[in-house]
């Protein structure tokens, strides 16, 4: 058999390569319509948020889940769009030509020449994507032309999100150190303490989450889908067989980071802040979690799991603070030991039982097509 042509096996489910419609249309009315009309203000902030986790959990699906690369490292994709996007926001906040207010108390009071290119918001929405995808490709094809996976590149790559974080906390005068940036006014000229505009950015955010997800279903449907699988399950034949596995797992690294990024960016505005504390080892092992549960080989899974691990973690810790870490630890356990993968496994399993049942009963109780009439 060629391997190219070789689908997922039966523990993906048949939801790995696509969506119904209808799934879809759901998530949507969802999103952008149930969920403003029944959570308040401050939930459909958190929910905001929580979209922004998704994004990041979306591309780890596409690298763990279909190219098999365990990346315990996307903290720092995430962090470098959001420090971006915080950087402009301090810049408009200060005005043309002006300092952010942390650089006079912690600084000597100049805009270090790196910061200076980020007053304009065209040159930053620019860099948003493509900082983080050029660290990616440029990081993917050092690691992955040298044929490093497995284990090692998950330790590379935590290890990396490691060394991101404490670089930040070093550089106080111009990254704001361990209190990281925070204090933002405004966005692109509206103001941050709008209700009108904070739920604005709840759309955005929802809306950016459906896009992303529709344009990874194409991915998902593509060539480059079942040629991903492929080297993910036989890297040796598919180097045989003419491809360089190395470039199919830059595509999916960058991708990934890609998506990352821009979930990071608007993480920014609508929590208010970011810090070291946000993008270093234990978030991007958090954001991991939430794709495991889900189910790492489906699309929606990463996003349903880590919205919902999300949402379970803010509301156990407000009820039971020092309960929550240990709920997830025993959830994240129970899935791997007995759904590897993740809950979305069970869809695919009840979806094989049932018709085994229904076919089990007509054979112990057989109904004849036409009833005599005596």
């Amino acid at each position: 058999m060629n391997i190219l042509t070789e689908r997922p096996n039966a523990g993906a489910s048949r939801w790995a390569g696509a969506i119904p419609a209808s799934v879809f249309v759901v998530l949507a009315l969802a999103l952008l319509v149930g969920a403003p009309q029944v959570l308040s203000s401050f939930r459909l902030s958190l929910l905001a948020r929580f979209c922004c986790y998704a994004m990041v959990a979306l591309g780890i699906g596409l690298a763990w889940g279909r190219g098999g690369m365990l990346t315990l490292g996307q903290g720092l994709f995430f962090g470098l769009g959001a420090y971006l996007m915080a950087m402009h926001l301090k810049l408009a906040d200060a005005g043309q030509g002006q300092v952010p207010d942390f650089m006079l108390l912690y600084g000597d009071g100049k805009v270090p020449g790196w910061w200076e290119p980020f007053r304009s918001p065209i040159l930053t929405l620019v860099a948003i994507p493509l900082v983080p995808g050029l660290v990616a490709l440029i990081l993917g094809l050092a690691v992955f032309k040298r044929r490093v996976k497995g284990a090692y590149f998950t330790i590379l790559s935590q290890a990396l999100a490691a060394a991101f974080a404490i670089f930040l906390v070093g550089q106080q005068t111009t990254t704001g150190g361990t209190n990281g940036l925070n204090g933002f006014r405004s966005f692109f000229g509206y103001a941050l303490n709008d209700p009108v505009n904070k739920a604005t950015l709840y759309y955005i955010a929802a809306a950016t989450l459906l896009v992303m997800i529709a344009g990874m279903w194409f991915l998902y449907r593509s060539r480059y889908n079942e040629l991903l699988i492929a080297v993910r399950d036989g890297e040796e034949r598919v180097r045989f067989l003419g491809y360089d596995p190395a470039n199919v797992k830059v595509f999916a690294y960058v991708v990934a980071a890609v998506l990352a990024g821009i979930g990071g960016a608007l993480f920014v505005p609508i929590a208010g802040i970011i810090s070291p504390a946000d993008v270093g080892v234990l978030p991007s092992i958090g954001f991991l979690i939430g794709v495991a549960i889900g189910g790492r080989h489906t699309l929606l899974g990463p996003v349903l799991g880590t919205i919902g691990v999300a949402a379970a973690q803010n509301t156990l810790s407000e009820s039971f603070p020092s309960f929550w870490t240990y709920f997830q630890g025993a959830l994240f356990i129970v899935v791997v030991a007995f759904l590897p993968g993740g809950l979305a496994q069970l869809t695919g399993t009840l979806r094989r039982r049932r018709p085994a049942s229904t076919a089990s009963a007509a054979a112990h109780n057989p109904t004849p097509a036409r009833e005599s009439t005596g």
